[in-house]
């Protein structure tokens, strides 16, 4: 647990500092940049690492170009990481040239091709896919244990076992539900539903209203890592932004459930963090 408690501090540590150069670029020339792009259901990511991987700069965006990890908005797509990136370009005084991306697990065949376009239609050299989970442990660096994706549509799930993905699954329920819950509840259209569940203030009460949908979650990470000794569960995704989530979810699978400080931020730095300056991805 201590090794565990460590790599989430530097987890967070790492957040933390991109967070910070979100608001203030790091305009200190580097050799090379390397940017991931994270196209989720309700935001578009791009982080931006220098040449000793550390971060130094980032946007997003609320958008809904993408549902249930499938573009739907092909050029609404491209637009937004175009824009995206000529912003962080003039912060930064550079071109970014190469980025990586990432998609739901096990939809290679359906949609990885649609990612890569976008990506490169922006205007970056693609140099890498892999899958949401699994770019996340980029960063988290679990040896053992599940990484769970939450994002607006599906639930992404990377089993680790001694630091090699043993299992990856993706299945239907994410964000894109609580929103129908609470647009239900409280009278609301989904638009509306979306900012609510955004506002941190308002969690506590939504965490009652969301429970039934949490559960189910919590349900489907059960029947994934069925046969295999989980230790500790780690949530990251928009969708694990909110407060109080591990906790029904580690009351329900009776296990560790943790996440860093920004859920929403560790796909898209440990999809950058697997960026490379060799063109491939193709």
């Amino acid at each position: 647990m201590t090794t565990v408690l460590n790599n989430l501090t530097t987890c967070n540590d790492f957040i933390a500092e991109f967070e910070k150069v979100i608001k203030k670029p790091k305009t200190t020339p580097s050799s090379v940049y390397y940017t991931g792009v994270d196209l989720g259901t309700a935001c578009v990511v791009l982080a931006v690492l220098d040449e000793n991987r550390r971060p130094v700069a980032g946007a997003y965006r609320y958008a809904d170009v993408v549902k249930d990890g499938m573009v739907v908005d092909y050029i609404g797509a491209i637009d937004i990481v175009r824009q995206l990136k000529e912003e962080l370009e003039e912060k930064l005084a550079t071109t970014l040239i190469y980025a990586a991306a990432a998609i739901p697990p096990n939809t290679d065949d359906l949609d990885s091709g649609a990612i890569k376009n976008v990506v490169q239609a922006a205007g970056f050299e693609l140099t890498s896919v892999l899958d949401e989970p699994t770019a996340a442990n980029q960063l988290l660096k679990i040896e053992n244990g599940v990484i769970v994706d939450i994002g607006g549509g599906t639930t992404g799930i990377s089993i680790m076992q001694e630091g090699n993905v043993c299992k990856i699954a993706d299945e239907a329920t994410g964000g894109t539900h609580l929103s129908l819950v609470i647009s239900g509840s409280y009278s609301m259209s989904f638009d509306q539903a979306e900012l609510y569940k955004r506002q941190q203030e308002n969690h506590q009460e939504l965490l009652v209203v969301l429970k039934p949908v949490i559960e189910k979650i919590s349900s489907i990470i059960t029947r994934q890592i069925d046969g295999f000794d989980v230790s500790a569960i780690y949530l990251v995704g928009g969708t694990a932004c909110l407060t109080g989530i591990e906790k029904v979810i580690e009351n329900t699978t009776k296990i560790t459930t943790l996440k860093p400080i920004n859920p929403m931020f560790a796909t898209p730095l440990g999809i950058a963090l697997s960026c490379t300056d060799h063109k491939g991805g193709q």
